[in-house]
């Protein structure tokens, strides 16, 4: 099954999650590593990335990985939301 899933990611999706494994081992800056080597904005990574962990191809392909960026992605998205009801709250 994990040979099926690896087909089902175009080589730019295996990529990314390769890139995602190793980015910071590099000197050069994650922002300008993504321009470098996807031709993409930040927030154009950050959205290509986001639909490619939500994909369930991606997590048969690289599961540990695609948890992790997925506990992340829910961390800052809980952070995100008690910000905004703590604002919400300050400015009553």
């Amino acid at each position: 099954m994990e040979e099926s899933s690896h087909q089902k990611l175009s080589q730019r999706d295996l990529a990314i999650l390769e890139f995602e494994q190793s980015w910071w081992e590099s000197d050069v800056p994650k922002d300008q590593a993504v321009r470098e080597q996807f031709q993409l904005t930040e927030s154009e990574y950050a959205l290509v990335l986001e639909e490619l962990i939500a994909s369930d191809e991606a997590l048969v392909a690289e599961p540990l990985l695609v948890r992790r960026l997925r506990r992340m992605r829910d961390r800052r998205r809980q952070e995100h939301t008690a910000r905004r009801t703590a604002d919400q709250e300050v400015a009553r």
